[in-house]
C-alpha cells in the first residue's frame, strides 16, 4: 500500500504503511491504543494500535515500511545479544527457565528429531536445546535479521538468513518448529504459519509464543504504555481467540491453548509510563531486562494471574494434520 510519514516535531519520520487486519483482512478496527518506541527512541512517530471488530486481533495500522526495519531494530536490541555477560543472573535464571518450558514442550520426539526455531534471534533457545535436550537432535534456527543471524552462528549454531517462506526450507522434514516471540513482529503472520506447516512432517507441532492481549497487564495498560506493544515492532498481537482463528485460517490444528508467566510486559508497562511522565533515568533504568528486583517482583505477581488462566504471554500448540 503507499506509504505515508507521521511526524511528531522532531527527527526524522518513518515511512509508513497502512494495512487491515492479519487474520480477515478488515480495515474497519477499532483505535484501541496510542504510543511511541519508548524504548528505543528509533523514531519521534505515534502509533496506533487498532484491534479488529471480528478477530479481536491488535495490528499497528500504520506500521513502518519494510526498508525501516533496519532502522526500527537498532543494533542494541536485545534479541541481538542477549547473553549472561550482558545479562548476568537474568540470563542465568531465565536459561534454566526457559530450558524447563522448551523440554516440556518438545516432548516425545525421536532421538533423531530434527527441530527448527523460526526468528530465533542470537539463538539463544537454540542454545538451551543444545546444552540441555539429546545431542542426537538435529537444531536449526531461521532468522531473517543478518545481526541476529551472526550472533547464532558465533555460538555454533545452524542458522539460515532469510524468511520461512522464501529460504527453500526441505518441506514436511522437521518433527518441532518453534515460534518464541516471533509472530507479533511478522508482517504476514498467516503466510509464515502455512510456510512452517509445509515444513513440519504430518502430525508435527509447532509452538508458538506470544504476548496476551487477553491479560490483566494489557487492561490496565493497554491505552497507551502497555509493554507488549514494543511500538513499532510489533505488527500483530493475539489472545485465545484470535491465535485459534489464525491457527484455523492456516489449516492447523489447535492442540492447546494456555498462559504462561512473564513478568517483561509488566516491568516495561511501568517503564514506558515512567519515561513518559519524564522521570529521572535512574528511576526509569529499574525497570527493564536488567533489573533483577523489578523482574522478579512481578514473576511473582503474574504467576498468580497464570494460575487464574490470565498470564502474560501465550503459548499455543499446533499441530500440521497427519
Amino acid at each position: 500500500m503507499a506509504g505515508v510519514a507521521v511526524d511528531t516535531g522532531s527527527g526524522e519520520r518513518l515511512l509508513l504503511e497502512h494495512v487491515g487486519c492479519p487474520i480477515c483482512g478488515r480495515t474497519d478496527g477499532e483505535p484501541i491504543g496510542v504510543g511511541e518506541d519508548f524504548e528505543y527512541r528509533t523514531a519521534p512517530d505515534t502509533f496506533l494500535a487498532m484491534r479488529c471488530r471480528d478477530c479481536t486481533v491488535l495490528y499497528l495500522d500504520p506500521r513502518p515500511a519494510p526498508d525501516e526495519m533496519g532502522r526500527i531494530y537498532p543494533d542494541e536490541y536485545h534479541a541481538f545479544d542477549f547473553t549472561e555477560s550482558e545479562f548476568g543472573v537474568i540470563h542465568k535464571v531465565r536459561s534454566r527457565l526457559e530450558a524447563r518450558r522448551l523440554l516440556k514442550c518438545i516432548g516425545d520426539v525421536p532421538p533423531d528429531a530434527r527441530v527448527i526455531d523460526v526468528g530465533c534471534g542470537d539463538g539463544f533457545h537454540l542454545d538451551l536445546l543444545r546444552r540441555y535436550g539429546r545431542s542426537t537432535w538435529s537444531l536449526e534456527g531461521v532468522d531473517l535479521d543478518p545481526r541476529a543471524a551472526a550472533a547464532a552462528r558465533r555460538r555454533g549454531l545452524t542458522v539460515h538468513e532469510g524468511t520461512v517462506e522464501a529460504l527453500g526450507l526441505p518441506e514436511a522434514a522437521y518433527d518441532v518448529a518453534f515460534m518464541i516471540q516471533t509472530i507479533e513482529h511478522v508482517a504476514d503472520p498467516a503466510t509464515v504459519l502455512r510456510a512452517v506447516s509445509r515444513l513440519l512432517k504430518p502430525g508435527g507441532r509447532l509452538i508458538v509464543v506470544t504476548d496476551n492481549t487477553g491479560s490483566p497487564d494489557f487492561r490496565v495498560f493497554r491505552r497507551r504504555h502497555w509493554g507488549g506493544y514494543h511500538f513499532p515492532r510489533h505488527f500483530s498481537l493475539f489472545n485465545d481467540r484470535s491465535i485459534r482463528k489464525l491457527a484455523g485460517r492456516t489449516g492447523l490444528e489447535v492442540v492447546g491453548v494456555e498462559t504462561i508467566v512473564s513478568p517483561v510486559n509488566w516491568v516495561y508497562s511501568i517503564r514506558n509510563l515512567l519515561d513518559d511522565y519524564g522521570a529521572p533515568e535512574g528511576l526509569v533504568s529499574h525497570f527493564t531486562l536488567s533489573s533483577p528486583a523489578a523482574l522478579s517482583v512481578f514473576t511473582v505477581f503474574d504467576t498468580a494471574f497464570t494460575m487464574a488462566g490470565k498470564g502474560a504471554l501465550i503459548r499455543a500448540e499446533l499441530r500440521r494434520p497427519a
